[in-house]
């Protein structure tokens, strides 16, 4: 154990962030999964050994990445970029189809889906920080500067948008937040939120018109949240999954029912995924709620920190972009289970039960330790240099004294 410590570089909180985390979601996935088993006719542990052994590969995944030089990723952020499009493109029309939306790929042979925006952040966060860095001299200018970096951002958000609107809104709020960091002219950046704002309205409008998309999933998801009054003038009541979502939290009170004493698991929707902070609240209670906040502000903090040690641009806006959307999505999980926000298809990261959403994840975590590994060792080289010099003059100065 002691030897896999040593090989481990990197931010030391950020790894700790991770485990504590993955040994959350193991307890969270085998309580709230006991119904689906049962259901699927499966062993109880069976999703347990599934997320562990999907957890255990995301481990294995962030130590790989790690330990490559971050620099190699600004060669391969083009190609991954091109790939992801043509991918978003098959998958918007011909994806499988999960939960209304097509927004997953069936992998051939393995038999596996993926989701290929969960590539496509992951890929355009690359591309971004590669063309950020080079544009820093020229960013605050709109041709040179700015359009090479806009252009991505709206065609990827536009392949996303019609089947995963949250995640495209998603994303294109975090990178309104890299440019803010990168210089970007603030009124180029509202002018990019303005067209997000324009291309949501025409989606809707188009989708609306022709019955093609989710305009009808949408436009019944805000009306669920704000309480649209029904027929005969009364309030109308929370849809079922937010009813027992609200249940679970109130249930859970300030320490919760303890381990695996979730009621609510057998009637709450997806309660091992898209709502498993409820259960979460319900077991744990408010108490264990803000400490899973803390570990992603930290994680986040952490990230900053790494961002403001690095000396290059790309490794700098590589890991604050990654860290940004990666906690930028719990938040907006949480705020989705006690109903602040309408009701969206978000994961939470490294909690919810998953496969590939784990493995792009984990991806993106080993590309910020792989940034906080090499600015440890540039530290590291320059202690080292100050401390030989230190000693060399030590001895010189011992050495005129006693002549």
């Amino acid at each position: 154990m002691n030897q896999l410590f040593k090989r481990t570089k990197g931010d030391q909180v950020i790894w700790a962030v991770v485990i504590v985390l993955s040994f959350i979601s193991l307890l969270a996935v085998y309580s709230s999964t006991g119904s689906l088993a049962y259901r699927m006719d499966k062993n109880s542990s069976y999703y347990l050994i599934k997320q562990l052994m999907v957890l255990g590969l995301g481990l294995l995944i962030i130590y790989w990445v790690h330990k490559v030089n971050y620099t190699k990723f600004a060669r391969i952020a083009i190609l991954l970029y091109l790939i992801s499009l043509p991918l978003l493109i098959y998958t918007l029309f011909f994806g499988t189809t999960l939960n209304e939306g097509s927004r997953w790929i069936r992998l051939p042979v393995i038999n596996v889906t993926f989701q290929t925006s969960d590539l496509a952040k992951l890929a355009l966060f690359m591309f971004l920080a590669r063309i950020m860095s080079v544009k820093q001299a020229v960013i605050k200018e709109w041709k040179k500067g700015f359009m090479p970096v806009l252009v991505p951002v709206l065609v990827t958000c536009a392949l996303i948008a019609p089947a995963n609107l949250s995640t495209a809104l998603m994303l294109g709020f975090t990178c309104c937040i890299l440019f803010f960091i990168g210089r970007v002219k603030v009124s180029h950046i509202a002018l990019l939120a303005f067209a997000g704002l324009i291309g949501v309205v025409m989606l809707f409008t188009v989708s609306k018109i022709t019955g093609f998309g989710r305009a009808a999933t949408w436009e019944q998801r805000i009306h669920d949240f704000i309480g649209k009054d029904d027929e005969n003038g009364k309030k109308k009541e929370d849809v079922y999954q937010v009813q027992q979502a609200k249940i679970a939290i109130a249930n859970g009170g300030v320490t919760g029912r303890g381990p695996g004493n979730s009621q609510q698991r057998n009637f709450l929707p997806h309660p091992y995924s898209d709502f498993i902070y409820s259960i979460v609240i319900e077991e744990y209670g408010l108490i264990g709620g803000a400490a899973l906040i803390v570990l992603y502000l930290l994680f986040l903090w952490r990230s900053i920190l790494i961002f403001r040690r690095c000396p290059y641009a790309f490794g700098a806006f590589l890991a604050v972009g990654l860290s940004i959307t990666l906690v930028f999505q719990a938040m907006l999980n949480m705020a989705v289970n006690v109903h602040l926000v309408p009701v969206t298809g978000l994961t939470l990261p490294l909690v919810s039960m998953g496969g590939s959403s784990i493995w792009f994840t984990s991806v993106a975590i080993g590309v910020i330790l792989s940034v906080s590994r090499y600015v440890d060792e540039m530290e590291g080289k320059k202690k080292g240099v100050k401390d030989t010099e230190t000693e060399k003059e030590t001895t010189t100065k011992t050495k005129l004294a006693a002549a």
